[in-house]
């Protein structure tokens, strides 16, 4: 774990625009009627229909996606009572988190006061303004109070997160680490150090699971509370004991199956986890010195079940897990409230994600080949992308089925797919791709079988129901590999093209291409050399109709895998040069770029198929294209160079297609802003369009060009490259690309091959 300094933390908050959120409009506001609408006059009739129905609110202001993260700043972190405006560092966080994990937007407000209820009138007086409240480092005793009456006054969704979003997510490692350690809740006994807001709502959480309040025993400062100890608090009488017999946490937790500690650190001794039963349960959540350590505990006792609230040990309790995902479905049924029901579904689908198959996203973010459920994984982690949707339709469905939710989910499957679309883990344009691809699966060669991104995506592309895998390489080795990253193998055929069995197939695929290619000097020896490559062997399949698509290039450099291309599966006879497309899905759309990898400097004529093509992939992918040919000029303005050949290209593209909307050469402002091309050059053909597709000069301009979108929008997709003119669904990857880049790939190539049996057939 990187250590983080004082210096460190206070540049990170201060460069650039000082804090760490900001408000951003979300409609146009470029024209004077964008402002008119937004503003004056036209701001008028949203405020009439709201006056009219309030609940109107969610449907024309933000009220539905807006939750107000509200502190007094009395226990801030481990801090303590610093103050409000101390504090909004920590609230401006906490609204990156809302926004980062479930989209939702924040407004942090910190209130100057201490007295709980001039702090309850504040709270309720802003109310209107937000779809819930998110209450946020209130010292204990208040705190409970506090949320107790806004929650009855108020008709949005309350919840302190210091004490419930500890609670449910160390109630979802608890209930699995009770199933690995092989015990059930109602008959283990607890111990709890701390009787803070955490700890009380953490055990007051366990007993609606299941856990026994007379197995509980429960300490503060002074020790065990028991309950002949005079001006105990309401909460603390709660889980005061009768048992005279225990003071201490030594005496208190021999032979406790579960400790839970949100007090302070270096607590709990590797004599006292010695004394507990059999595979202890210990969560020593004080931060940032835990209770005791994760090495002493493991030390202690093998056996113990170990978490704690630090990233850099196993099964963190993170509240990031929780509140983003409890608050997104509150709010996608405008709820009133944040019940019990609510928070137990949370519970219950926080702790089955554990067990399913964990994403390769998640793995690679920890560096582990595979997490899989057991004594070092039973809470999920905060990088998994299942959550939102686990998670949030497990709330929206109980605040539904409680009574609470006055908008309601009808269809499910659309809803997961809203929230995948909203934090880009899918777009519209890839769950088409993979609905099409799954509807008749074909036969794909993935060339590097035994590179592990490649092995994972051929496992992960026959689980989506896409294709049927063939991997290339040597079975033994695969087979290991596959062990080693828990993959299952089954119905994934395997073809060693070095083992003697393949000489057969081998000396027929090198006849065969030595005679397709005896008038450009190929012998049958050369070619049958060639049989022991990856690449001419897994194309020859392709072309011998023994696969339908081959995905390559994670080991191969693209000039060699270029070559062996056209050497065995060749261009389509309508094309004198192929290429490669990249798409772009974007939160301001969907766009095309060519040729993004093969063709260096093209001139004239492969321009004009470079245009071509991709007018065609465009249409493959249910878009109109609208195409702009790209240059450092506009529309002739230069008269020497390669916007020449642009300008010619776009010439020969005008005349002899008319009805597809394409013009240039032009630079990409004029390419991208609608506005400025149309009052600048009226009699573009792009005139009153949005521009879709970017055709590039060259290879050095469109390979940089996405190569900085992908760099400069973390939130925007690149799928690609996608192969555009070549006579066979041969398609490339490259050393960088992740599991998923591959997956979509080859749900673009399913897609290409099933297009080609088609035109096969006509």
């Amino acid at each position: 774990m990187v250590k983080i300094t004082k210096e460190a933390a206070l540049l990170y908050h201060s460069q650039g625009k000082p804090g760490k959120i900001e408000v951003v409009p979300t409609k146009p506001y470029a024209t004077q009627t964008d402002l008119s609408l937004a503003y004056s006059p036209g701001v008028a009739e949203p405020c009439l229909e709201i006056e009219k129905n309030p609940q109107d609110a969610y449907k024309y202001t933000a009220k539905g996606n807006l939750v107000a993260v509200i502190s007094n700043g009395t226990a801030v972190l481990g801090l303590g009572d610093i103050g409000a405006l101390s504090g909004k560092p920590v609230m401006e966080g906490k609204g990156l988190l809302f926004k980062i994990y479930a989209g939702i937007d924040v407004f942090d407000i910190e209130v100057n006061e201490k007295d709980p209820e001039k702090f309850i009138q504040a709270v309720k007086a802003i109310a209107p303004t937000f779809g819930g409240i998110n209450l946020e480092d209130i010292k204990a005793p208040e705190c409970f109070e506090i949320e107790r009456r806004l929650k009855e006054e108020l008709d949005i969704p309350v919840m302190h997160d210091d004490q419930h979003g500890t609670a449910i997510i160390s109630s979802a490692g608890l209930l699995n680490a009770l199933e690995v350690a092989g015990k059930r809740i109602e008959d283990v006994h607890i111990v709890v150090n701390g009787a803070g807001a955490s700890a009380i709502s953490c055990t007051k959480l366990y007993v609606s699971l299941g856990a026994r309040r007379e197995n509980i025993l429960m300490l503060d400062s002074k020790g065990v509370i028991t309950a002949d100890r005079e001006n105990l608090t309401e909460q603390k009488r709660f889980f005061a004991t009768d048992r005279r017999d225990v003071h201490t946490l030594a005496e208190a937790i021999k032979g406790a199956d579960v400790f839970l500690g949100l007090s302070r650190g270096n607590v709990l001794t590797q004599d006292m986890v010695r004394s507990m039963a059999d595979h202890p349960i210990v969560f020593a959540l004080a931060n940032p010195t835990p209770e005791i350590s994760y090495e002493d505990a493991m030390a202690a006792r093998p056996d113990v079940l170990m978490s704690t609230g630090r990233s850099d040990y196993p099964n963190q309790i993170n509240n990031v897990i929780g509140f983003p995902y409890i608050f997104r479905g509150a709010l996608d049924t405008h709820a009133s409230a944040i019940n019990e029901e609510m928070k137990i579904a949370a519970v219950h689908a926080i702790a089955g994600l554990a067990k399913q198959p964990v994403p390769d996203v998640v793995n690679e973010a920890y560096h582990v080949n595979n997490f899989t459920f057991g004594p070092e994984y039973f809470i999920p982690k905060p990088v998994d992308p299942r959550l939102i949707t686990e998670v949030s339709c497990a709330v929206a469905r109980a605040a539904m089925k409680s009574g609470v939710a006055r908008k309601k989910i009808e269809n499910w499957d659309a809803y997961c797919r809203q929230l995948r679309e909203l934090m880009g883990y899918e777009s519209k344009l890839i769950r088409q791709l993979y609905d099409t691809a799954r509807r008749n699966p074909q036969r794909v060669v993935f060339a590097e079988g035994i590179h592990p991104n490649m092995l994972k995506a051929a496992v992960e592309a026959r689980a989506e129901g896409i294709c049927h895998p063939i991997l290339l390489g040597n079975d033994e080795a695969i087979v290991k590999l596959a062990e080693e990253l828990d993959l299952n193998l089954e119905g994934i055929e395997i073809v060693n093209l070095r083992h003697p069995n393949e000489a057969p197939r081998r000396e027929r695929y090198a006849r065969i291409l030595s005679e397709k290619r005896a008038r450009e000097g190929a012998t049958y020896e050369e070619a049958n050399d060639k049989m022991f490559e990856r690449n001419y062997f897994g194309m020859m399949m392709v072309e011998m109709g023994e696969a339908d698509a081959f995905i390559t290039g994670l080991y191969t450099k693209y000039s060699n895998t270029i070559k062996v291309a056209k050497e065995v599966i060749g261009i389509r006879p309508e094309y004198k040069h192929f290429g490669t497309m990249h798409i772009l899905n974007s939160k301001k759309g969907t766009y095309f770029l060519a040729d993004t990898l093969i063709n260096r400097h093209p001139d004239t004529d492969t321009l004009i198929d470079i245009a071509r093509l991709s007018a065609h992939t465009v249409r493959f992918f249910n878009h109109t294209p609208v195409m702009a040919m790209l240059s450092y000029s506009n529309f002739g303005a230069d008269t020497e160079g390669s916007p020449v050949k642009v300008h010619e290209a776009v010439d020969y593209m005008q005349q002899h297609d008319p009805g597809l909307a394409i013009d240039g050469e032009m630079q990409m402002n004029f390419a991208m802003n609608r506005e400025m091309r149309d009052k600048k050059y009226p009699f573009t053909r792009l005139f009153g369009k949005d521009v879709n597709t970017l055709v590039f000069p060259n290879l050095s301009s469109a390979n940089s060009a996405y190569k900085l979108l992908q760099a400069m929008d973390t939130d925007a997709e690149i799928i690609g490259p996608i192969q555009m003119g070549l006579n066979k669904p041969i398609h490339f990857t490259d050393f960088e690309s992740s599991v998923r880049d591959i997956v979509n790939i080859t749900a673009v190539a399913v897609i290409d091959a099933i297009v080609d049996k088609k035109k096969a057939k006509q």
